[in-house]
């Protein structure tokens, strides 16, 4: 399977945002007996907006992934440390529909990204995506990356397990 990386242009942002609709839905059932995530009257998710700085901040991008040349998910890359320590690139988010995991599409993804942009990367999963954390662990060290280290969260920035490592 071939599985390729592409920006994201401003005129089919709308493309992010239905797949972001999936990747909300997804993490949905971690979120039970919290008032996140919560479907609107015209029942989609309520997304805060935040998905604009991807087309405007310095070192933020969205991407689209492709498997066999159909739309598979999307990474967003920013510089935003959850860690609070110096990086070049800060894996956002990064989403592959279901039809596509456990199939290598992910792997293949986040490799393409790691090789194409070289530096201190980080990558934080939520304490309650055990998946997620299992999926980096292993994504980053088939990467070649390293240096790599695991910071826990601090609470506020954030909760749950923080890799940082080297390209």
């Amino acid at each position: 399977m071939q599985v390729m990386l592409e920006p994201i242009p401003w005129e089919r942002r709308a493309t992010l945002d239905n797949l972001f609709q999936l990747y909300v839905h997804d993490f949905s059932e971690l979120w039970a007996g919290s008032a996140r995530a919560e479907l609107s009257e015209d029942g989609l998710f309520e997304l805060d907006g935040g998905l604009a700085s991807y087309w405007s901040e310095a070192g933020a991008e969205a991407l689209l992934i492709r498997a066999d040349g159909r739309v598979a998910g999307f990474a967003l890359v920013d510089r935003r440390a959850h860690s609070g320590l110096a990086l070049d690139h800060s894996v956002a988010e990064f989403f592959v529909v279901r039809k596509h995991r456990r199939a290598g599409v992910g792997l293949r993804a986040a490799r393409a990204l790691f090789a194409s942009r070289p530096g201190l990367w980080e990558a934080a999963v939520a304490a309650k995506n055990v998946g997620a954390q299992q999926f980096w662990r292993t994504t980053i060290e088939r990467a070649g990356a390293r240096d790599i280290e695991v910071v826990e969260g601090d609470g506020e920035r954030w909760t749950g397990p923080i890799f940082r490592f080297r390209i």
